[in-house]
């Protein structure tokens, strides 16, 4: 693939990078990375806000690389146009490269990925597996620390969990040195695990049983419903789960080997390391 940049082989320096989504999860590992990039987040100064495209000139000014990650996700209705607009005010403000987090074997995300590859920018598009931390940050933390986790997939599917951290390293790298423009990297831990294997090294790493409970989709979209998530949101939800854990993302990818020069973090590595933080201590 080819670039439209100008300036391919310039490195770019940490205070010349916005991190969008800085306060999240991949967010905040990238700019923990990046000491001095500038923080994009409704807390941030200048504050940015999805909602509020008038505020996004101000956070651009003097930047020349983004880190983008999009809320809820990159199949969310109007991500595709929030982020086809914003890569035309990036061009416009001297920003050239892009980099955008999106997810492995998501079809529907193609828009919003057709977005930043045709803004005229270097681009580079991540696609993560499912995240390690999704077990011990948000999302599923309560129900491992209560001793199970429930999801809409078979039992059986295995997924290969990548570490965001790992994550956040290539992304880093794409930011800030050449030769990741015009590339997609499909990004994966070193093996696929099924849920019930999940289970099992959740349960070494906690130090007490924890089980995987699979339901029906609509039995999982009325928990979700019940639990004060919005319909649409749930939703979505639901579809990424039916649609993703069919077995189509199993295949483990050499991408972050060949990226940082390592082997991917292993998520039994992921989990002991998650144990020792204290996520899943009893309340």
């Amino acid at each position: 693939m080819t670039t439209n940049s100008a300036h391919p082989r310039q490195e770019i320096a940490p205070h010349e990078i916005l991190v969008v989504g800085g306060t999240g999860k991949s967010g905040r590992r990238v700019a923990a990375l990046l000491p001095g990039a500038r923080i994009g987040s409704r807390s941030g100064t200048p504050p940015f806000d999805w909602r509020t495209p008038s505020g996004w000139a101000p956070v651009l000014d003097g930047v020349r690389a983004v880190y983008l990650s999009y809320p809820t996700d990159v199949a969310a209705p109007g991500a595709a146009d929030d982020l086809a607009a914003f890569a035309g005010l990036a061009r416009e403000h001297g920003v050239r490269r892009l980099v955008l987090l999106s997810g492995r074997g998501m079809p529907w995300a193609a828009d919003s990925e057709r977005a930043i590859t045709a803004s005229g920018l270097d681009w580079t598009v991540l696609r993560g597996s499912w995240f390690s931390q999704n077990f011990s940050e948000e999302f599923l933390r309560d129900e491992v620390r209560a001793g199970s986790f429930t999801l809409p997939v078979p039992a059986s599917t295995a997924e290969p969990f990548v570490d965001l951290d790992d994550l956040a390293e290539v992304a880093v790298a794409a930011l800030t040195r050449p030769g990741h423009a015009g590339r997609v990297h499909e990004l994966t831990g070193p093996r696929a695990l099924t849920m019930t294997e999940t289970a099992r090294v959740l349960s070494a790493a906690v130090g007490r049983p924890v089980a995987f409970r699979s339901v029906a989709a609509d039995d999982y979209r009325a928990a979700l419903v019940a639990q004060g998530v919005p319909g649409e949101e749930a939703d979505l939800l639901v579809h990424l789960f039916t649609e993703i854990f069919d077995g189509r993302n199993t295949p483990v990818t050499a991408d972050v080997p060949t990226l940082l020069g390592r082997p991917a973090r292993d998520f039994a590595d992921y989990a002991t390391r998650a144990a020792a933080t204290g996520a899943w201590a009893p309340e």
